[in-house]
């Protein structure tokens, strides 16, 4: 019996004043002919073998019929939970991370079941200064 799969992607989404938010896309792929509820998500994030951080989204929606649901988990780390591994960050301005979900569905007949997933890899951190000179003269040239 087939059951529902998923993929994960995780991007930057925002950087505040006080915290940066990267965004766990999830793709999940439902063979039943009926929706399915999703319970909960659990995750956490990884970093120079350190947790970051970890939460929970209750009851975030259904996973439509015979069809893939994007599924968009916002994880926010505070700034100063980002300086435990500024010597990460340092060596080449990028964030190596683990990340780890728990996506809880409930299946008729079997109840509730987890679907682990987990992704490493790294993320660029954009800059400040030192942006394409190119774009930014094309940019001028546009409005003139």
């Amino acid at each position: 019996m087939k059951k529902p799969e998923a993929d994960l992607d995780v991007d930057i989404s925002k950087l505040g004043l006080h915290a940066i938010t990267f965004m766990a896309n999830i793709s999940i792929t439902n063979p039943y002919s009926h929706s399915l509820p999703i319970c909960e998500v659990r995750y956490a994030l990884f970093s120079a073998g350190k947790e970051i951080v970890s939460g929970t989204m209750p009851d975030p929606g259904d996973i439509e019929e015979n069809d893939v649901t994007l599924l968009k988990v916002p994880v926010k780390v505070p700034y100063n939970i980002l300086i435990t591994i500024a010597k990460d960050i340092g060596r080449d301005w990028d964030i190596d991370y683990e990340v780890r979900i728990g996506l809880i569905v409930d299946l008729p007949i079997f109840g509730n079941i987890t679907i682990p997933l987990s992704k490493t890899g790294e993320i660029k951190l954009p800059t400040i200064f030192g942006g394409d000179d190119d774009d930014d003269s094309k940019d001028k040239n546009d409005d003139e």
